[in-house]
């Protein structure tokens, strides 16, 4: 074999080679920018969740603070409810006591 067949063998495998490599590294590109636009999608929805899950966060802590203030104001209520009604049994003692009185005065009347 001569040198020029075989320089001309290398110089023709040498852009066959080099054909292939451009071919694959577009495909490579391809294949990147594929992934590139999946990545980008999934950050997006990550990105998106992680805004209504906040929003929902702060609502929840929203309605926590609520809950937690009228649960301080039925708390007041029932300690004064509570007062009321000890106040209110004390008397029925009282006024319970004053009726049977009454009645042994009665009774004692009759005799």
């Amino acid at each position: 074999m001569s040198q020029s067949f075989m320089e001309s063998q290398i110089a023709e495998h040498s852009e066959t080679e080099h054909s292939e490599r451009n071919e694959n590294d577009q495909n490579n590109l391809a294949l990147s920018s594929n992934d590139f636009s999946a990545l980008e999608e999934r950050v997006a929805r990550t990105v998106k969740l992680v805004k209504s899950e906040r929003q929902a966060r702060a609502a929840a802590e929203q309605r926590a603070e609520s809950l937690d203030s009228q649960l301080s104001e039925q708390f007041t209520l029932v300690k004064t409810l509570q007062e009321e009604i000890r106040a209110l049994n004390i008397e029925r003692d009282q006024v319970r006591k004053r009726v049977e009185k009454l009645l042994s005065q009665l009774d004692t009347l009759e005799l």
